[in-house]
């Protein structure tokens, strides 16, 4: 069905299929039938394919990465595709519209794409509000949170807290977003000492609940060795739960797409399969250098169960996808547990 779709869908711009397929997918979801038939044609299930991982349990180790529901609109749904956890965000104390349109690219040769989105989302209030009654599946949800962009950097940690507190009985984990080159400057929380700060602060008020919930940090690929080293440090000092590596480069260096439609496009995180090898590299690294300390979350460039087999070789122990979806299908999932099993 997807390759009947895709042709169609390729030619309006990547944001307005993305919004089109999402609330086409939920409205046919809401339909008994249809919902039965989608469920039964994507469900793949395996024992072996059980993982635990920071404490808790996923029924498959594939996640869909954090960007795809930025709003916790589509969880229910995306959860009858196969998903054995779904990362909803980045989302910010208040509503912020992101940048202007046109933001989300595609790069059909490098089968990539290129956003500058910059946090578009509802706030995190409106986020609850679609998360109170969410029903018992055994699909996990992860509360990706971040920084309102007029809110300067040594402020930052108060946004990440308001977003922390709001969500914690309503998410099973948290991922610490400082790594989207999307906002301006928030990368630069990523050095060690803002970052330790931050994290501290979060895993203090974690300490205050009975049930802690794992806290992960999400990485950017561009890190040198010595922010990696810097990153594993972190690591053993905060005893944070788990890393995401990795999120979307800067580098261009790989592209293969013609230079001047990647420079008319402008800025924007790359992500697709020209990000594979360097995540791939990243996850490689952190694994050897801390000596499998703490979880890792594969992501970036995975296409097919090869990719998927790759990233858990070099140390993830779960992955995610997003990119590969949107130029593979939804049936990507299915194939990619087949091939792990």
């Amino acid at each position: 069905m997807y390759k009947v779709l895709k042709p169609i869908l390729f030619l309006m711009s990547a944001e307005k299929a993305h919004h089109l397929t999402t609330r086409l997918y939920k409205s046919v979801s809401r339909v008994p039938l249809l919902g039965s038939m989608i469920n039964s044609v994507f469900k793949y299930e395996n024992k072996k394919l059980h993982k635990t991982v920071f404490g808790l349990h996923f029924k498959n180790p594939i996640g869909l990465a954090a960007g795809f529901d930025k709003d916790g609109k589509y969880f229910r749904e995306m959860s009858n595709l196969g998903f054995g956890f779904i990362e909803i965000g980045t989302v910010t104390p208040k509503p912020q519209k992101g940048n202007p349109q046109p933001r989300l690219f595609r790069l059909p040769k490098d089968e990539s794409l290129i956003n500058r989105m910059g946090f578009n989302n509802d706030g995190v209030e409106a986020m609850v509000e679609r998360l109170k009654n969410r029903p018992k599946t055994d699909v996990i949800i992860g509360g990706n949170i971040g920084k309102n962009k007029t809110t300067p950097n040594a402020e930052a940690v108060n946004d990440y807290l308001i977003c922390f507190k709001a969500l914690y009985d309503h998410v099973d984990y948290f991922v610490v977003n400082v790594s989207s080159p999307n906002t301006p400057n928030l990368r630069a929380l990523q050095e060690k000492e803002p970052l330790m700060a931050l994290l501290n602060r979060l895993i203090q008020h974690r300490n205050q609940y009975e049930n802690q919930k794992p806290i992960l940090l999400k990485i950017a690929p561009d890190l040198t060795d010595g922010q990696l080293d810097d990153i594993v440090d972190i690591m053993a000092a905060t005893k944070l739960d788990g890393l995401i590596a990795t999120n979307t480069t800067i580098d261009r260096s790989k592209l293969t797409t013609a230079e001047e439609t990647v420079r008319n496009i402008g800025n924007g995180g790359l992500s697709g399969a020209a990000l594979t090898k360097r995540a791939t590299e990243v996850i490689s690294y952190l694994h050897k250098k801390s000596k499998g300390a703490f979880p890792i979350v594969g992501v970036g460039g995975i296409k097919n169960g090869q990719d998927a087999k790759e990233k858990m070789e070099a140390g993830a122990s779960l992955i995610q996808i997003y990119s590969g979806m949107v130029y593979e299908g939804p049936g990507l999932i299915k194939k990619i547990k087949k091939a792990l099993v």
